[in-house]
């Protein structure tokens, strides 16, 4: 028998379960809710609302590793979020995507839109898997990547559209950011992806609770409609549209004067 540790309580599981597949969540799923049972209403609620928020985080781990859409989360390739940004772009623009990641976007913009981008992440990691996936397309105009923490790192040159995709709620003082990067890169358009805080009643619930109730810990906010729109304008920036898919709002935004 295997055991884990919860404070001074041990909880054995038997290895054996694993050979038995999808079979064995039934019971795992049994076993929850006998536990839940035993729980006061408050703590039962804190206690189911918790582990939700726990299994999400190994399930998109587990996404990634089943190896089913060549390394990458298969978001990318069910939520199809790359065609609101290819859509939007004009051929030839010269684009900055901020937090690029491992550069998935950034490559889909390059070759579908063929966009002149340039990608900006603070992990070397990223970067490396970026770089070598640039490397293996064909492009008509190469990707430029470059290193460095984006709230304080400015890339030379100047862009007509700023790329923000599930990158906006990691970080502070967003206003403050991107009326920065209006200032540094002298952009007509911003596009935007962020998580929907009103997606799902358990978000809030979660949250009222004192239960992690993000999407990643990581995440310095999550998003209503009229937040984005407060920020945005904030910024000097005019939400031109704004879409909800797939639990997240997607926003071009002009800015204004320009």
């Amino acid at each position: 028998m295997a055991e884990a540790t919860l404070q001074s309580h041990p909880i054995t599981f038997d290895p054996e379960l694993a050979r038995e597949g999808p079979q064995a969540s039934r019971a795992w799923a049994g076993a929850v809710r006998a536990f839940a049972r035993t729980l006061a209403p408050r703590d039962k609620a804190e206690f189911l609302m918790a582990l939700d928020a726990a299994l999400y985080d190994d399930q998109g781990e587990a996404a990634v590793g089943a190896g089913l859409h060549m390394g990458l989360h298969p978001k990318h390739a069910l939520m199809r979020y790359h065609d609101f940004f290819v859509n939007n772009l004009p051929p030839g623009e010269r684009v900055i995507d901020l937090g690029c990641g491992v550069g998935a976007l950034a490559l889909s913009m390059a070759t579908r839109a063929r966009a002149q981008v340039t990608g900006v992440d603070w992990c070397p990691r990223n970067l490396f898997k970026a770089r070598a996936a640039a490397e293996r397309a064909t492009l008509s105009h190469p990707i430029a990547f470059a290193e460095g923490d984006i709230t304080d790192h400015r890339v030379e040159g100047t862009f007509d559209t700023i790329v923000l995709s599930n990158v906006l709620e990691h970080i502070t003082q967003r206003p403050q950011r991107l009326a920065m990067w209006r200032a540094w890169y002298a952009p007509r358009r911003f596009l935007i992806r962020v998580p929907a805080f009103d997606r799902d009643w358990r978000v809030p619930w979660k949250k009222q609770l004192g239960v992690e109730w993000r999407l990643d810990p990581t995440h310095e906010t999550e998003y209503t409609r009229p937040q984005l729109c407060d920020e945005l304008l904030a910024a000097g920036l005019f939400p031109q549209s704004i879409s909800v898919q797939w639990g997240e709002y997607w926003c071009i935004a002009t800015v204004t004067g320009a």
